[in-house]
């Protein structure tokens, strides 16, 4: 990769940009679809990014229903129309006994990411308030059908479904508009929830605060384009645009929110 492109992104996504940069160089150099794990928006738009338009490699992204926030993207030479299938995408339904046991999603996560198989290699997990399904690699799906009999205390079966039967996620995302003085991890929360700045800080060092997924405990990480906010307690922010400065120096920002 051109060593100019790195200081358009944080030090940080420096190996995800390179793994990018192999993936461009495997699609041209054997001229067909190359598919990638599962991606977070950040993710998504660092490699459109990199990708570009117009050129002989363009960029396909599906995460197995309209509106997924994780998706797998598939770099092809022009000449190629993705399928659903292409994606290698599963759906599974979480069984479990609804009448004497409730989920959540910080569970239903963390006894993913406890099998010993990487993050990225699942989508999203939604539910619609009582039922539950995540979306996962097709290559990992018999694995884990098998292997995940108990989601923290609860027994549960994970039954495949088709992709059409995904439930309708009840996470209610609302566009919103934000002035902020700068684009401080801080001030974005503390801006956007209307709280203080030194109980967001507080926040943040108490490991509260996740960044694309990662728990940042630095106030003054800044933010940028299609960045994903989890607070605990609060609710999730993703910023989705970066509009420009008013005549007073704020930061118009668009953004994404979902409050608790």
């Amino acid at each position: 990769m051109d060593e100019n492109v790195y200081q358009h992104f944080r030090k940080e996504e420096r190996a995800f940009i390179d793994q990018v940069g192999n993936w461009l160089e495997q699609a041209r150099g054997e001229y067909r679809p190359i598919l990638t794990p599962f991606l977070d928006p950040r993710q998504a738009y660092i490699l459109q990014e990199l990708v570009g338009t117009g050129g002989e490699i363009e960029v396909h992204l599906w995460g197995g229903y309209p509106h997924a926030e994780r998706r797998r993207g598939i770099l092809a030479p022009d000449y190629f129309d993705p399928q659903e299938d292409d994606y290698g995408i599963r759906l599974f339904q979480i069984r479990y006994p609804q009448k004497f046991a409730t989920l959540q999603h910080s569970q239903v996560l963390g006894t993913l990411t406890n099998q010993g198989i990487d993050y990225d290699r699942f989508g999203d997990i939604i539910s619609d308030g009582q039922n539950w399904q995540f979306f996962v690699e097709a290559e990992i799906s018999d694995f884990l059908a098998v292997d995940l009999q108990r989601i923290g205390k609860v027994t549960v079966h994970l039954e495949p479904v088709a992709l059409q039967d995904h439930l309708l996620p009840t996470d209610d995302w609302a566009q919103e508009t934000e002035l902020v003085a700068s684009l401080r991890l801080d001030n974005v929360v503390a801006t956007t929830y209307h709280i203080s700045r030194s109980h967001t800080k507080q926040m943040i060092e108490a490991g509260l605060v996740r960044l694309n997924w990662a728990v940042c405990e630095r106030p003054d990480a800044l933010v940028a384009d299609w960045d994903v906010i989890s607070v605990r307690g609060y609710g999730r922010i993703r910023l989705e645009a970066i509009l420009g400065q008013t005549r007073k120096d704020k930061i118009r920002l668009s953004l994404r929110v979902i409050r608790k």
